[in-house]
């Protein structure tokens, strides 16, 4: 076995740029974890590990620090319980060094979001750093921040996000916070495994968004590195008009991230997915780039779907196409715990068990009956891969004559366990219905082997 690279490099797949490649070689990025702002938790390696296992590739990086057990990015000085905000946290900026190696060196990609609205808002607010009690730097006069923000960060009462030309023009904060991007990136430019989202589903103003964007992709450009950037937007409807600031901008934004589409249920999750795809490139509005997922919502646990909408919606998104997707952290979502390990595995094996990047979403090839959801991938020549989310029956256009023999394999998704051996004729139009090996349950059928 030859050596593992440990500093793997990522970027479109030329051959296909709906997907990434990880030095040259093309990968579906898939993934899982406890927490988003990952660089935190105590015995990162062993999640790393348990990640691996199970086929995934693929983290979030919230650079984030609301949680019990967090650290803060800056020191606390001169015995009155201020932070310094021209002092970095030694430890911090270890966990950071160490998420980076520890990472790379397994092959999985981080996707970091360099502002987190939640950090700077009701209780985080009142613990952050940057809020003028906190620090010694500045004063809420002098900074213009209020001490108190009380509202959901959605009501975009905090000027934080509004420090940048053609907004507040705030340099005196602004200075600061420019200081903890260029700390954070003589970092991260070290590295090729790493994608950049501005925010974590922001409504604020694209201005704020676009200066932060053209500010790291300039000092990007003097460190000569080729970074890969987007921004995700707070609309639960990735058609609304909110996300054009993105899709539109294809010089500011290499790849885009749909997460928010997982406040979708049932096939408004996927039609929405789909018209998205529509709207944006079969429209010729942008060239292929990559579509992210990084955050499938849904958990007995948590306020945004069941357990049971967090993974079909997770199955939902990988058959519509996108380069990648994770199971967001509990307990809004199935993180990385027994059910997200067993669907990451099966997933993992489906992906490399066809040439995955050679197939579409093909609805226009899949029927059945209402109650019986069924989505399909297909090829040249017709569909290869169904997906039952909950057992049954359905037709799929294999694109061979009446009478013809096709050979399926079953994926029993709970367990990846595969059923060999199953068979189904042909029709007229080269229709052929399949049923899954047992009435319940998430099934996938890779078709004419």
């Amino acid at each position: 076995m030859g050596a593992v690279n440990t500093r793997p490099e990522l970027h479109p797949f030329p051959e296909n740029p709906r997907f990434w490649a990880l030095d040259g070689r093309p990968v579906v990025l898939l993934g899982g974890s406890v927490e988003d702002n990952l660089f935190q938790i105590p015995d990162l390696e062993a999640h790393l590990d348990l990640l691996v296992s199970v086929g995934g590739n693929y983290v979030r990086g919230t650079i984030s620090s609301r949680d019990p057990g967090d650290v803060w990015p800056y020191e606390k000085t001169g015995g009155d319980g201020l932070y310094d905000l021209e002092q970095p946290s030694a430890e911090y900026w270890r966990r950071i060094d160490h998420f980076l190696a520890w990472t790379a060196a397994r092959g999985i990609v981080i996707q970091f979001e360099l502002w987190d609205r939640f950090d700077y808002a009701r209780g985080p607010w009142r613990d952050n750093p940057f809020n003028p009690k906190n620090n010694r730097n500045y004063t809420a006069e002098e900074s213009g921040l209020p001490e108190r923000i009380d509202t959901h960060p959605g009501q975009r009462e905090s000027p934080f996000f509004r420090t940048v030309p053609g907004l507040e023009d705030n340099a005196l904060v602004r200075g600061f916070q420019e200081a903890f991007v260029d700390e954070l990136l003589r970092r991260t430019l070290a590295w090729r495994h790493v994608l950049y989202c501005i925010s974590n589903e922001t409504n604020e103003s694209p201005v704020w968004s676009g200066y932060w964007a053209d500010y790291l992709r300039r000092r990007a450009d003097e460190a000569g590195v080729r970074v890969y950037l987007t921004e995700m937007w707070d609309a639960h409807d990735i058609t609304a008009a909110e996300h054009r600031a993105t899709w539109e901008d294809v010089v500011r934004y290499d790849f885009l991230d749909v997460s928010q589409n997982n406040h979708q249920r049932g096939r408004v999750h996927y039609e929405r997915l789909l018209a998205f795809r529509k709207l944006v490139f079969d429209s010729g509005a942008r060239p292929l780039t990559p579509v992210n997922n990084v955050k499938v919502y849904g958990a007995d646990s948590g306020p945004h779907g069941s357990g049971q909408d967090g993974l079909e919606r997770f199955w939902r998104a990988l058959f519509g196409g996108v380069a990648a997707v994770r199971f967001h952290r509990p307990p809004s979502g199935h993180g990385l715990g027994p059910l997200a390990q067993a669907h990451l595995r099966s997933a993992r094996a489906v992906v490399e068990a066809v040439d995955w990047l050679a197939l579409a979403p093909a609805p226009e090839r899949v029927r059945s009956a209402a109650e019986v959801e069924a989505y399909a991938m297909a090829g040249r020549h017709g569909v290869e891969v169904l997906l039952l989310p909950a057992g049954g029956r359905a037709e799929v256009r294999v694109g061979r004559g009446p009478g013809s023999a096709i050979g399926v394999r079953w994926l029993r998704i709970a367990d990846t366990e595969w059923i060999e051996g199953g068979k189904a004729t042909a029709g007229p139009e080269g229709w052929a219905e399949l049923a899954s090996p047992e009435a319940e349950g998430f099934w996938v059928a890779v078709v004419g082997e």
